[in-house]
């Protein structure tokens, strides 16, 4: 999942083992920083990779990008649902 936000969003900067998975992916309060931009490439990045479809923008869907242990249970859930 940190590989996949680093190669996706171009961070040059940034290497995976630098992302903590419980740091806040969003917002100047620390963790990334990654604005709403960066959330459409992430979103399509992970529908290609993983093929899971994100709906709109609601508070469940933030809580899901809020973080890469958050990202990544959604990611498992999701999978779930789809066997």
């Amino acid at each position: 999942m940190k590989k996949l936000i680093v190669d996706a969003l171009k961070l040059e900067d940034v290497s995976p083992d630098d992302i903590d998975a419980q740091e806040p992916l969003f917002g100047d309060g620390g963790g990334l920083g990654l604005d709403s931009i960066d959330a459409l490439e992430l979103g399509v990045a992970i529908r290609k990779t993983f093929g899971i479809k994100i709906d709109t923008v609601t508070e469940d869907v933030r809580h899901h990008f809020a973080s890469i242990h958050n990202l990544a249970n959604f990611i498992r859930a999701q999978q779930g649902n789809a066997e």
